[in-house]
Parts: C-alpha cells; sequence; structure tokens
C-alpha cells in the first residue's frame, strides 16, 4: 500500500537546528496534503506545519523558527527547524493525504511511526 518513514531526528542543543525528512512510497497516484504533528510526553499530539501546493500552515509557537518545504517529484516532505527550544521536544510525525494508485482508487491519510526530537543542554 503506502508506507511514511519520517528521519532526521536527535539530541540538540537549546538554539541549535535539525532538519526532519519525510517520504511516502508505494501505490501513490498524488499527494494533497502533507503535514508534520508532534506529541510530547503526557500531552495531545498537535500539529506543527502542513503544506498543501503552494500554501503552508504553523502552529503559533513555531512561526519564524520552523519552515515546511516540499518535494513533490520524490514524495518527501522537510521540517526545516531553528532556533530549538526544549519546549519543542516531542516524537514528530509525518503524515500524507493520498490518492492510492489502487482499483477502485481511494483517499486515505497514512501515518509515519515517528522520530524523537529532543532539545536540552
Amino acid at each position: 500500500q503506502v508506507q511514511v518513514v519520517e528521519s532526521g531526528g536527535g539530541l540538540v542543543q537549546p538554539g541549535g537546528s535539525l532538519r526532519l525528512f519525510c517520504t511516502a512510497s508505494g501505490s501513490i497516484f498524488s499527494i494533497y496534503t502533507m503535514g508534520w504533528y508532534r506529541q510530547a510526553p503526557g500531552k495531545q499530539r498537535e500539529l506543527v506545519a502542513s503544506i498543501s501546493g503552494g500554501d503552508t500552515n504553523y502552529i503559533d509557537s513555531v512561526k519564524g523558527r520552523f519552515t515546511i518545504s516540499r518535494d513533490n517529484a520524490k514524495n518527501t516532505v522537510y521540517l526545516q527547524m531553528n532556533s530549538l527550544k526544549p519546549e519543542d521536544t516531542a516524537v514528530y510525525y509525518c503524515n500524507a493525504d493520498v490518492q492510492v494508485r489502487e482499483r477502485p482508487t481511494y483517499r486515505s491519510v497514512f501515518w509515519g511511526e515517528g522520530t524523537q526530537v529532543t532539545v536540552s543542554s
């Protein structure tokens, strides 16, 4: 079917940067929206940023620090995270809203398993 895989997480000091990668593969006809979510311990999963066509959307807490971008030819979305803060620590998940290349075709959202981002000195 469709697989979504994230990478690029790790441990970084406050003020540092990380770049997350997410690639969707498999029976894909087209991808509508791709998004990055995060979930910190004891908190609900929240949308961090999304991209659909040329439109991007960010939660207020990351505006000016994070940038989402996309390579449609590679079915890949990136999240450049700068000026990281301890409160950015979370598991970051990617999802893709996909038109699946099967007969009959259908549309569904697929999730990756997440990548850990830890911001600590």
